[in-house]
């Protein structure tokens, strides 16, 4: 049998597809199978279980309000900044600073690859935020914290959850 060739300077398919394809498959294999949302008391609970109420003196509803305005409570959820870092998880935590993207190079303070903190059991994403947690700014080291939770009552975040 003689291999079929293309033709002299014709290609499979337009310039740009098949570098396409190759980064799509590799973002496949990157990302967790397992995807989460969670409903707010179910949030809550969690939440309370990892041990955030009262943690440096912030509320749980501080810590639901901010999972909400970071993430919609989504613990699979990627956001990318035009510097190329992203924010991951429940609380968009970025690979600036906090964890390691596999590409990337950098402080890693957190100690923990960016798609540990996509796990749906969200252990490692609370351990991270607590570590944010205890620099100087507390939870104002988010922008979304600042802007929606920062100084409001929030009890209506946590309100309704008690049997959960």
């Amino acid at each position: 049998m003689e291999a079929r060739s293309l033709a002299p300077g014709r290609q499979r398919g337009p310039p740009g597809v098949t570098w396409l394809a190759a980064v799509s498959l590799l973002s496949c294999l990157l990302v967790p199978g397992q995807t989460k949302v969670f409903s707010r008391c179910e949030l809550v609970k969690v939440l309370q279980d990892l041990g955030l109420e009262g943690y440096r003196g912030y509320s749980l509803a501080d810590w639901v309000c901010l999972a909400y305005f970071a993430s919609g409570f989504d613990a699979s959820d990627v956001e990318y900044e035009p510097d190329g870092s992203s924010n991951n998880g429940i609380f968009h935590i970025n690979s600036r600073k906090w964890c390691r993207n596999f590409d990337k190079k950098g402080p890693n303070l957190c100690h923990v690859y960016c798609t540990d903190l996509l796990n749906p059991n969200l252990k490692d994403s609370v351990i991270c935020a607590m570590k944010i947690s205890q620099e100087t700014n507390g939870l104002s080291n988010w922008e979304t914290w600042r802007q929606n939770c920062q100084g409001q009552d929030l009890s209506d975040w946590v309100d309704g959850c008690d049997d959960f």
